[in-house]
């Protein structure tokens, strides 16, 4: 199951950011589900279906936005490299 939500923007957002407004809601929608997953909000596998994306074409765009695609905070980093 799908919702359709409505989003109204200025035309000038289309034009600045060279995209279309199909391109611009694909872009969005990506942009959302990285920051969600970066803020530990939703795991990746969540993220990947909101940007609706393969989770392997979410870890790239991880990637494009400068995302770690893992979610260690320090200490558990710190755990994880002292095992």
């Amino acid at each position: 199951m799908s919702v359709a939500l409505r989003l109204e923007l200025p035309e000038g957002v289309f034009s600045a950011l060279h995209k279309s407004p199909d391109e611009f809601v694909r872009e969005m929608r990506v942009a959302a589900a990285v920051k969600w997953y970066e803020m530990t909000t939703i795991s990746q596998e969540k993220a990947a279906e909101i940007a609706g994306l393969s989770r392997v074409d979410f870890m790239e765009a991880l990637g494009r936005f400068r995302v770690s695609p893992f979610q260690y905070d320090s200490q558990e980093a710190l755990v994880e490299l002292s095992d």
